[in-house]
């Protein structure tokens, strides 16, 4: 027996970033963020490398902070459909997974178009299922920004499970296409839906054959306390951004304890943290390039940015070289980024945090901030880091990770040319892909359930509860 079959495999996807400010696009090695070319690339390495996945965020408007676009956004985002059917046509094997927004999106335009990639990429897509409560946002949409934060997943959870009612209804059976008798359809009721619900109430013909996996591989993107929920409820695999062993130790074991309250098996929620990662020929050269990449990400003008959303204030005034403002955060004034959720939940404890730091390592603004945003990133030779990824997931931290390199399009090839074999050669990922498998196979996740069982688990739930 291989090792291949006796050890657990470690899931990787690989991010195409853009939409924040891992991406140093000032480096002279990186390339366009838009051209066909550049996510060409980056989908053909990752397939050469056996990996899962490749994953796109999503950016619906471009931020603004003091009225200003900056470079944390770098080009926005095009179209994820558009971009993943087009790489459907230049990979064969890899899964497509795209970030799709529950808030502003309407079911039946989501089922359709996930499951027209499904089809067109013979069962290799993915939707990471995503809510937004920013009115900023919205405002691009016809429903604006309506929605209030404590509804978002309560609508995201209605949307995801009209989306399951939907693709399932076409029976895997509904085309017989016999020719010589003139029948295509096997009966009458081939795409007939209607759904009554707090959020959704539609009715009529879904116009998408059933796909090849049934369902698409549904990932939810989310460390809260309702999105580790929304998960375990709803979702195939959680995005997650946990930096340390222990934090992913617990964080996994939690989200596993919700799902199994699901009647779930935890096995079938997979764990994904994204992490960068920086290699060099020795450890001490992977941790100097690791400094130099980290103040690249960290420009002066981003040390500001980051800074002012935590202080909520302008402090364009300030110097990123200097030391961190007298006067406390503004807690009372909304957010000064438009366009991005607050990422900083209990800004007071936060800045009394980074005023510790600061003060303990003498750092300036800009030092600072290098040192409390460097989290998830793996730093070595590849052997360092082929050792620390399979130490996370073997000491159950997470099921594998979705790998954001800093340079496009080639800041992978480095990963699948030197960690790749190497986690290869202890059987930690698949030599070659299974033909013909599709993500969900891939993934070790089982068939699609109906719809119906994913509303019964929620139902189950809910009546153990109030009992």
């Amino acid at each position: 027996m291989s090792n291949q079959t006796t050890r657990k495999q470690i899931i990787l996807g690989a991010h195409f970033p853009g939409v924040n400010n891992t991406t140093v696009w000032r480096n002279p090695a990186s390339g366009s963020q838009i051209d066909f070319a550049s996510f060409r690339h980056f989908a053909q390495t990752a397939e050469r490398g056996k990996l899962d996945f490749l994953f796109l965020a999503e950016g619906l408007r471009l931020r603004e902070q003091r009225g200003l676009i900056h470079d944390l956004d770098v080009v926005g985002r095009p179209d994820t459909f558009a971009v993943l059917a087009a790489l459907s046509s230049v990979t064969t094997q890899l899964g497509l997974a795209g970030t799709i927004n529950a808030t502003f999106n309407e079911p039946y335009e989501v089922a359709r178009q996930f499951a027209t990639l499904d089809q067109l990429s013979g069962g290799r897509a993915a939707w990471n299922v995503v809510t937004s409560s920013d009115a900023f946002t919205g405002e691009n949409f016809r429903r604006g920004g309506f929605l209030p934060h404590a509804q978002r997943y309560t609508r995201a959870r209605e949307h995801v499970q009209t989306a399951r009612e939907l693709w399932d209804s076409w029976r895997s059976d509904a085309i017989v296409a016999d020719k010589e008798a003139g029948q295509f359809l096997a009966d009458g009721t081939a795409g007939a839906f209607a759904h009554d619900g707090e959020h959704f109430k539609i009715s009529g013909r879904f116009n998408v054959p059933r796909s090849p996996q049934g369902h698409p591989v549904v990932f939810q993107a989310g460390d809260s306390s309702d999105g580790r929920e929304f998960a375990a409820q709803s979702a195939d695999a959680i995005f997650t951004r946990h930096g340390t062993l222990e934090e992913g130790v617990a964080f996994t074991r939690d989200v596993k304890a919700r799902a199994r309250r699901y009647g779930r098996d935890p096995d079938d929620l997979k764990v994904l943290p994204g992490v960068g990662f920086i290699l060099g020929d020795t450890d001490q050269e992977a941790a100097e390039i690791a400094r130099e990449v980290r103040f690249e990400q960290v420009s002066p003008q981003t040390a500001i940015l980051l800074l002012e959303q935590v202080w909520n204030r302008d402090l364009s005034s300030y110097d990123p070289d200097g030391p961190l403002p007298a006067e406390d955060p503004d807690v009372e004034s909304i957010s000064i980024i438009q366009g991005r959720a607050r990422q900083v939940d209990g800004i007071l404890e936060t800045a009394r945090r980074y005023r510790r730091i600061a003060e303990e390592k003498n750092l300036s603004i800009r030092e600072l901030i290098v040192e409390v945003t460097g989290r998830g990133l793996f730093v070595g030779s590849a052997r360092t880091v082929a050792d620390e990824l399979d130490r996370f997931v073997l000491a159950g931290a997470s099921d594998g990770f979705i790998l954001v390199p800093h340079i496009v399009p080639f800041g992978l090839d480095g990963f699948v040319d030197q960690v790749v074999p190497l986690l290869q050669e202890r059987g930690a990922l698949r030599e070659d892909y299974v033909p013909g498998a599709t993500l969900r196979e891939n993934l070790a996740l089982p068939p699609a359930a109906p719809a119906a069982h994913w509303a019964a688990r929620v139902r189950d739930n809910a009546e153990e509860v109030a009992s």
